[in-house]
């Protein structure tokens, strides 16, 4: 009966401390919110904003990623998948399409097919990818791929959000696909300690 006894004390300490460590977790991540504007002040979307890590730490395994086929367009215009990230290209049309890139980060080919591929395109290179169809040249697409977790991109208020983040210093990097060709920008430090919101200005004139 003394050793029952001992035993749930012992599971309830230890559910009492895990408890406390999620807890304590959930209050140290941080929510950055970037607000972002060209020069003149207009609000700008499809802005890609990512936080690397300042530093060696532990990433979680890269998420999954979607990029549809819908009405010869591809949806999203812009997007972001971390380094090793595997992206599926599920084609919704009644249409066929043959989805390729020559760019430096990912050459790949997706010959003409209808549904969903068998097997997803693994981006394991950092750098900007460019979509295209080789039936339809008027589909263009673009894929961020990079070396974080942590990254959002701008909506048509301009506000990209970055949640679950944890305290420390990071390296504030962006892009915008009219930057295509362009030097990149020039990244920026930012120390996360608690939620912030964060303005950023961003010439896309040559």
């Amino acid at each position: 009966m003394l050793k029952q006894a001992g035993r749930i004390r012992w599971i309830h300490q230890g559910a009492a401390a895990l408890t406390a460590l999620l807890l304590t977790a959930s209050v140290q991540a941080a929510t950055v919110t970037f607000k972002t504007s060209e020069p003149s002040g207009r609000v700008l979307d499809s802005v890609v904003v990512t936080l690397l890590p300042v530093g060696k730490v532990a990433l979680p395994p890269p998420r999954p990623g979607s990029i549809q086929q819908v009405k010869k367009t591809f949806v999203p215009l812009v997007s972001v998948v971390q380094t090793g990230a595997a992206v599926e290209f599920p084609n919704n049309d009644t249409v066929r399409h043959h989805v390729y890139s020559f760019s430096a980060s990912k050459v790949f080919e997706l010959k003409l097919y209808a549904g969903t591929p068998a097997k997803p395109v693994v981006f394991d290179k950092p750098g900007v990818v460019v979509l295209g169809c080789n039936i339809h040249d008027k589909m263009v697409a673009y894929i961020m791929v990079a070396d974080t977790p942590w990254f959002a991109v701008s909506g048509d208020d301009g506000m990209a959000k970055i949640a679950d983040l944890p305290p420390g210093d990071y390296m504030v990097q962006t892009w915008h696909p009219r930057r295509l060709g362009m030097a990149d920008l020039p990244p920026r430090p930012i120390r996360v300690s608690t939620d912030l919101t964060e303005s950023l200005t961003i010439d896309l004139k040559p």
